[in-house]
């Protein structure tokens, strides 16, 4: 899925927060557990989560992999996958959602890798353009792209708000069902 919608610049540190302890409370109800595999976030969407108390109940692990080698050292994303696609991509998300899960006790995962600016962007991928994946051990996984308008922390910002409401939309979604046999 791919969104082209400029989200608004400012991402207060409360709205982080409160989404934050909303993905803690829905993780909680489900009895799962959450990995991080962040690139142009750094860590920040980790950083949001773990600064709720009581988070060690429900968020396992943070990878940040923010250079090429790290993403496959740490997740295991084909080098070839890269090279064919480039960092900030679907395929590279998925992924890297899939190696947070494969190298994690996590329940489910989600994936961020973009351009923050001010450089490295290009025609195809301008600056902003972020990438995201959520997905569920055993399950499905999803993508989305936004572009985000503002400087290198406006960003970064939007991009961590986005994670976290990809999330909470993941975890509203209705419970799968187990079946028999």
């Amino acid at each position: 899925m791919t969104t082209d919608h400029p989200a608004p610049h400012s991402v207060s540190p409360h709205e982080l927060t409160r989404l934050a302890a909303r993905v803690g409370e829905c993780l909680r109800e489900r009895g799962w557990r959450l990995a991080t595999a962040e690139s142009c976030t750094g860590g920040w969407v980790a950083k949001t989560i773990t600064d709720i108390a009581g988070s060690s109940d429900w968020f396992d692990r943070g990878f940040v992999t923010y250079s090429n080698a790290a993403k496959q050292e740490m997740l295991g994303v084909d080098a070839g996958l890269i090279g064919q696609h480039g960092a900030v991509s679907a395929p590279v998300v998925r992924a890297m959602v899939a190696g947070a899960l494969a190298h994690s006790q996590a329940e489910i995962a989600l994936a961020v890798s973009g351009i923050a600016g001010p450089g490295g962007g290009s025609p195809e991928k301008p600056v902003g353009t972020v990438w995201f994946a959520w997905g569920q051990a055993g399950g499905a996984s999803v993508t989305r792209r936004a572009c985000f308008a503002g400087d290198r922390e406006a960003v970064r910002a939007q991009a961590v708000r986005t994670a976290l409401l990809g999330l909470l939309e993941w975890l509203n979604a209705p419970l799968p069902r187990k079946t028999d046999g």
